[in-house]
């Protein structure tokens, strides 16, 4: 083959440093801008936080001025006032995360019968401690916040405050350590006595009756092995000196009716209910409404998860009878280059200051990129405002279908950078705080020829659910036929979805007496 020289013209495209570093922070949520800030405040020198007040274009000596960032904020979410500090015994793994084995060993330590060690359960949970600064000439306190206390740091406090002997106490103990986040005790007995067996001298029942001693401690219902265990547990403690006979009567319904109805009364089956039980529809109604106030899951509120804070990035309020965005000041990044830096890098001939240089051009890439990205947003938010105006006058019910497509054609932007730009940014509005994602929606056709929101369909069908009557319920094919009567064309299918992304039981589930 002969070889030979070619020329071709081609066009493509080429990301700068700048663009990525733009596109980039485009698409970070106000938490992770701040992150990213941070990180670029520790790396480089040339970067600096403007204290200052009052707001400046972009550009007007490298400064993004704005308010305080994130941060700022964060810090007086979690004060808290002084308290006295609780020093107890807690189990090695506080998420009850603990084997039955790894349980066994703190028995095993001493080796000594019933006087068994518990050296493994070291002190934690709640404590909340004031620090002095040795600076301080005013001798103020520095609150420290108190760590969320679990579970099973409630319960063993509880436990060191009743008169027990050690060995009952480190087996409730070991109970409790078995516990699991939502509150029962999952594993059988007979497994937890196995694990203990040639370690501790167990008698039979012993276990039982530490059982029994944790089933006794806040929160009710704490310990037991199924639901219907759980709810005895909880009626159990509503009876009471002060009880009347009435209340007896239908707290003891409610017993056999968690006791051994509890699938017909999630069947709502009433009539059979009724028979099995001899009541008549005033006591089962009653008693019904006492087992659903009762808590299924009593160690829930002790599960904390992953809390997260959402600071909205844009503030919408109505001006003149016109609904106008404007940037939260106080979730944007205060940024400028540092001035002294600039000039003398500015003002050096000789080459020595090539790797700050660079910096530099970071610096300012950085605060023109930040400012860029709240044009960006506000102006989509405004594009945003404009289109859906109708929700911010009267609901839900008011959304307008809404695609990416035309906002992207309104700010003359590409359909990926609108992507970005509603993806983890906030708008708080008269009606609440939504993700920008939330103003976009499918559209569903009408009989006019018009078309309508799948979030507007979402409203009336919750609307039409609050104000059904509970005997009667509303079915989906019932609904569809409502939605068709106001000209809006919907499949009983796509209600069911539709009511199921609500959260909202069946009809059969949604009846009461």
């Amino acid at each position: 083959m002969k070889q030979a020289l070619q020329l071709k013209l081609s066009q493509h495209l080429t990301l700068t440093p700048q663009l990525q570093q733009s596109i980039k922070l485009l698409q970070l949520s106000t938490l992770e801008l701040n992150q990213e800030v941070e990180r670029y405040l520790l790396e480089n020198p040339l970067l600096e936080r403007d204290e200052t007040d009052g707001f400046e274009p972009a550009g007007a000596g490298d400064i993004v001025n704005t308010s305080s960032s994130l941060s700022d904020f964060s810090n007086d979410i979690n004060t808290s006032s002084d308290s006295a500090e609780f020093n107890y015994d807690a189990p090695p793994n506080p998420d009850n995360s603990s084997t039955a084995s790894e349980s066994t060993a703190e028995f095993a330590e001493d080796g000594s019968g019933g006087d068994f060690s518990t050296s493994g359960f070291d002190d934690g949970g709640m404590q909340t401690r004031t620090n002095k600064d040795p600076g301080d000439d005013d001798g103020e306190r520095t609150q420290i916040a108190a760590a969320e206390i679990s579970l099973a740091d409630h319960l063993i406090q509880q436990l060191q405050l009743m008169q027990l002997s050690d060995y009952d106490r480190k087996l409730a103990i070991y109970i409790v350590a078995h516990l699991e986040a939502d509150g029962y005790l999952h594993q059988p007995l007979e497994e937890l006595e196995a694990a203990l067996e040639g370690v501790v001298p167990l008698e039979e029942g012993d276990l039982m009756v530490a059982l029994r001693l944790v089933q006794c401690l806040d929160p009710i219902g704490v310990g037991a092995r199924n639901l219907s265990e759980c709810l005895q547990l909880q009626l159990r403690a509503r009876v009471n000196a002060n009880t009347t006979k009435a209340e007896l009567a239908i707290i003891a319904i409610a017993k056999e009716l968690v006791g051994h109805h509890l699938q017909l009364l999630a069947a709502r089956d009433f009539v059979k209910l009724k028979r099995a039980l001899g009541c008549v529809d005033a006591e089962l109604k009653l008693a019904q409404e006492l087992v659903v106030s009762l808590e299924p899951k009593p160690g829930r509120y002790f599960d904390s998860g992953d809390v997260r804070y959402v600071m909205p990035d844009v503030v919408v309020s109505k001006r003149g009878g016109k609904w106008k965005a404007m940037l939260n000041q106080d979730a944007m990044p205060k940024l400028r280059v540092n001035r002294l830096y600039a000039n003398l890098l500015q003002s050096t001939a000789d080459g020595s200051g090539k790797n700050l240089s660079g910096q530099l051009q970071e610096a300012r890439w950085l605060v023109k990129n930040i400012a860029q990205r709240y044009d960006t947003i506000l102006r989509v938010t405004q594009a945003i405002v404009d289109r859906q105006r109708h929700f911010f006058e009267h609901g839900e019910v008011a959304m307008r279908p809404l695609v990416l497509r035309e906002i992207a054609d309104e700010v003359e932007l590409h359909e990926s950078t609108i992507s970005r730009v509603t993806t983890q940014k906030y708008m708080m509005t008269p009606r609440g705080i939504f993700e920008l994602k939330y103003f976009f929606g499918s559209s569903v056709a009408t009989d006019s020829g018009g078309t309508c929101s799948a979030t507007a369909i979402r409203a009336l069908i919750k609307q039409f659910v609050d104000a059904e009557n509970c005997r009667k319920p509303l079915s989906d094919n019932t609904i569809s036929d409502m939605l068709n009567k106001q000209g809006i064309v919907v499949a009983r299918r796509t209600i069911a979805k539709y009511r199921e992304g609500l959260q909202i039981q069946p009809a059969s589930m949604r009846k009461t007496m």
